[in-house]
């Protein structure tokens, strides 16, 4: 136990540098699949309902009447499933900005994720990469408060839904509260890539 023990205490700024890996191996993968429709289409719940967002869209604060005549946010009709496309919810959502405002989302992303390993070798874009990560992982967290579709809804069947609202997620609330492990792995190289430069510029 002693010898793992001593083991794991020396490889730590090599583990340092796995988290910076697998934080660009994400950052990448995922801002690259934002150039993709459904990739697109799929963050529109999530955008359209921020306050810190909301405003890239152009249909963000309209509502329509849905089949059953109650009103809704108008995305609402539009969702393209994965897998599926349907030429009227593409061509709303270009008239929204979805595609447009994707591929700058997903470019930013990717910059992120590049700062971070770029970190292994230049500190302070390190420190930059790790302080975005982090920021940008506070802006997804909070969709956990600004977003319906991040849990469990009541759509009823041969019983009431047993379980649905807060605190059941839905895939895609599983998905966002997983950034609160980017969170803190941002915050660690950040603190890491200063270490550094502080010991660097002594």
């Amino acid at each position: 136990m002693k010898s793992l023990a001593l083991f794991l205490a020396s490889q730590q700024s090599n583990f340092i540098n796995l988290i910076r890996i697998s934080i660009f191996v994400v950052m990448v993968w995922i801002g690259g699949l934002k150039v993709y429709q459904y990739e697109a289409d799929g963050i529109v719940p999530f955008v359209t309902n921020s306050p810190f967002m909301s405003f890239f869209y152009n249909n963000s604060s309209k509502t329509a009447l849905n089949e059953k005549g109650e009103n809704v946010a108008e995305y609402t009709l539009y969702k393209n499933p994965e897998g599926k496309t349907v030429q009227k919810n593409i061509d709303w959502h270009k008239e929204n900005g979805t595609y447009l405002f994707s591929y700058g989302l997903g470019t930013v992303i990717c910059i992120i994720g590049l700062f971070v390993l770029l970190g292994i070798w230049f500190p302070k874009l390190g420190m930059i990469g790790g302080l975005l990560t982090f920021g940008m992982s506070l802006v997804t967290l909070s969709f956990l408060i600004t977003t319906p579709e991040v849990y469990v809804p009541n759509l009823g069947g041969d019983f009431p839904t047993p379980q649905f609202g807060f605190p059941y997620l839905s895939g895609a609330g599983r998905l966002v509260l997983k950034d609160i492990i980017m969170l803190a792995g941002g915050l660690i190289i950040a603190s890491d890539s200063a270490r550094k430069l502080i010991k660097n510029n002594s």
